[in-house]
């Protein structure tokens, strides 16, 4: 039976973040979903008029796929599966984990061949640019013990942070924010082990309310791509192709990464090798959830937290492009408010956030109190 927070957050998705309308073709892929979930989904879909098509994956036969894969085998699989991304008009992609960990024990080779030859050419060429799009994560229990947490605990949260934002207060407040962004030039961050200039001059902003992801609540642009200059220390820990990072380091010059370090150096810098643009910078944000205030080891979660940003090696989004092209997306966050060491964003010489909060007018609308229902 469909749950009524199943049906409420099923009814957000469609109508609100991706706004399908009659006659239009959506895609679900669905890795480790309960059944109940994708109803709901399917059943929205139907009651806009719109046509639903479905994509029903496990991660278990994902990883079989991908550990005998080839470039060959992945270049056919691309084929078939742009060709169906080009016929959608929106696309829904929910997530569970029966296993966090269920890629960790594969060779970096083959994440990497999947990303260039698989991810890259679906969904940064199609899908990104060419269809209405949300992606988000769902409460298995497999995620509760990501958060170290119980199962009901989780889902209590989840559906918070996902249903219990009012986003139509976040749009408005990130209206201001924007224009102020779209005149700055120069940024400057600085925390313990931070120390990070770089420019924004003519980089298109934007503001993210839902549309997007689900849960929400940034605001991104991305640096001028060579003007990155110094260092930065990330303090949320993110995992990549099942492996966790901690402590990942960054030093820069010119816009490129020249240096970086974490728990496993090695595994870190195949990463940032996978291509010329994985050691650039394709995108940088300032996270807003009020109701998201710890890192959990899920990027659309942590990437949203409340008094923290992320800048993210590779790719640049084309709605805020920097020309930075890479298969490797990745947003590491680094939080800023006091528990977590705290932090100085300055842009032009205005100081705009202090130990996690926006003390400049243009941004006070953002903090926490402002945007909860």
């Amino acid at each position: 039976m469909i749950h009524p927070k199943q049906a409420e957050l099923a009814r957000l998705l469609v109508t609100h973040s991706v706004a399908l309308k009659k006659g239009e073709k959506c895609l679900i892929q669905s890795h480790d979903v309960p059944e109940e979930m994708i109803e709901a989904l399917i059943n929205e879909i139907y009651e806009v008029g719109a046509y639903p098509v479905l994509d029903y994956r496990r991660a278990r036969l994902q990883r079989a796929l991908l550990k005998g894969a080839s470039v060959e085998s992945l270049t056919n699989l691309a084929e078939i599966e742009a060709f169906r991304m080009k016929k959608m008009d929106a696309f829904i992609g929910i997530r569970g984990y029966d296993n966090p960990r269920e890629t960790g024990d594969l060779p970096e080779s083959q994440s990497q061949l999947e990303m260039t030859h698989l991810m890259k050419p679906v969904h940064h060429e199609i899908r990104v640019p060419g269809t209405k799009w949300v992606v988000l994560r769902y409460p298995t229990p497999g995620m509760a013990a990501m958060a170290q947490t119980s199962t009901s605990s989780f889902e209590d949260f989840y559906f918070a942070v996902t249903t219990q934002v009012d986003y139509a207060a976040m749009a408005k407040a990130m209206e201001p924010a924007r224009e102020f962004l779209e005149k700055t030039k120069k940024v400057h961050i600085t925390g313990p082990g931070t120390d990070l200039r770089f420019s924004i001059e003519s980089i298109p902003v934007v503001p993210c309310f839902g549309e997007r992801n689900i849960p929400d609540g940034e605001i991104y642009t991305a640096p001028v791509r060579d003007t990155v200059e110094g260092t930065i220390s990330y303090n949320a820990p993110s995992s990549f192709f099942g492996h966790t990072y901690q402590n990942i380091r960054f030093s820069f010059e010119k816009g490129r990464i020249i240096e970086a370090a974490s728990d496993d150096t090695g595994k870190l810098n195949a990463i940032l090798d996978t291509d010329e643009g994985s050691r650039y910078i394709g995108e940088f944000a300032l996270g807003c959830n009020p109701r998201i205030l710890e890192p959990m080891d899920e990027t659309l979660f942590d990437e949203k937290i409340a008094g923290s940003f992320h800048f993210t090696p590779g790719n640049a989004y084309t709605e805020a492009d920097n020309g930075n092209r890479s298969a490797i997306h990745w947003d590491l966050v680094c939080i800023q408010r006091p528990e977590y060491g705290g932090g100085e964003i300055s842009m032009d010489g205005q100081l705009i956030r202090k130990d996690g909060i926006f003390v400049h007018p243009a941004f006070e609308a953002l903090n926490p109190k402002h945007l909860t229902r």
